[in-house]
């Protein structure tokens, strides 16, 4: 099998965090969250991958994961520019793909568990195409599937009003080619876009077997703010402890959390896990770093208090203040004058400097 991980959208509901990188590059525990995704692939055997870039700044996706050597994959870029649709996408590796089966997995999704069993499945089966869904309280955001008296899948709807169920389409489908014909044979839809419901619908109906799973565990769709504070969470939630930075004070340290090489914990800081600090980072004492806190590498922090956010690499933090659900990309810098602290909540976007 091969492997299309897309990497393109808009991401407007992550600006300004948008306006200087895709948001699948932006960090979950201090990890890209497509790299989760590509991983993922690698770890269930697939190791042929194209990525499918949109017109922000693809240049730094290239950068990120160049020929794929370093993840031990072989990657394609395949660029598809303006973003038209999940479908579109798709049809645009057609050449790449050929006659093989392949997995397409949307680069801003996280699932917990991973792949594996659910691709063992698909190259066990018959299926021209299988889809996973999850059960979600908010099924209009998302395509949702229809399904008969006797469970049995009969149809899609993209972002229904009145949703026929609430298992949403997860952002991974299993594919065979013959779901290219079913693309050719789509109009945009009222968004302007080639929906891959529409094209699932269309195999449905003309009677290929299309089969499905519901996933076990947390899936996350990471496209607002909100989504990514949560993502790190769980993925912190998962966090295995480890110490490879310097700790001037063992008693710095309560609960579940991992210090990267070259990093120092002065004595009088307090890091509450679970929490992850990159590498080449200073922590300065009175700081205190709370639970679900990820800080990123090259990261000084002086004075604050910092608890659920995530701050990337390059930030200078000087504030007397309590920090809280913040998303603050590279190269920030907050500072604060003397005053009474009070409790902040920040998306900056990279470069950004704010002074209180």
């Amino acid at each position: 099998m091969k492997g299309v991980i897309l990497h393109g959208g808009a991401g407007t509901r992550l600006r300004p965090l948008t306006h200087t990188g895709p948001k699948q590059l932006i960090p979950v525990a201090n990890k890209p969250i497509s790299q989760y995704v590509l991983e993922d692939l690698i770890e269930t055997g697939i190791k042929r991958i194209a990525i499918l870039l949109g017109d922000i700044y693809p240049e730094k996706v290239k950068e990120h994961y160049g020929d794929g050597a370093k993840f031990n994959a072989e990657i394609t870029y395949i660029s598809q520019g303006e973003p038209k649709g999940i479908a579109h996408a798709i049809h645009l590796c057609k050449e790449y793909i050929q006659n093989e089966p392949f997995t397409v997995y949307l680069g801003d999704n996280l699932l917990k568990g991973g792949i594996g069993n659910y691709t063992q499945t698909f190259q066990d089966s018959d299926f021209d195409a299988m889809i996973l869904l999850c059960k979600v309280e908010n099924p209009q955001r998302f395509g949702v599937a229809k399904f008969n008296e006797q469970g049995k899948l009969v149809g899609l709807v993209e972002k229904p009003r009145q949703p026929p169920s609430n298992f949403a389409l997860t952002g991974i489908y299993f594919l065979k080619p013959i779901i290219f014909e079913m693309i050719e044979k789509l109009k945009p839809s009222w968004r302007g876009e080639l929906e891959i419901t529409e094209a699932l619908q269309l195999l449905i109906e003309e009677g290929y077997n299309v089969g499905y799973r519901v996933v076990e565990g947390w899936w996350k769709d990471t496209g607002a703010p909100e989504d990514i504070l949560e993502a790190n969470r769980l993925i912190l939630d998962e966090l295995k402890p480890q110490l490879s930075g310097t700790l001037e004070d063992k008693d710095s340290i309560q609960g579940r959390v991992t210090i990267e090489e070259n990093t120092t914990i002065k004595q009088g800081a307090l890091i509450r896990g679970p929490a992850i600090i990159g590498r080449n980072t200073t922590i300065e004492p009175q700081v205190y770093i709370g639970p679900y806190t990820s800080i990123g590498n090259s990261v000084t922090i002086k004075h604050g208090e910092i608890e659920n956010s995530i701050i990337m690499d390059d930030c200078q933090i000087n504030a007397k203040e309590r920090i809280t659900d913040s998303l603050i990309a590279s190269h920030s810098k907050i500072t604060s004058r003397n005053g009474k602290p009070r409790a902040r909540r920040f998306i900056l976007g990279e470069g950004a400097y704010v002074e209180l």
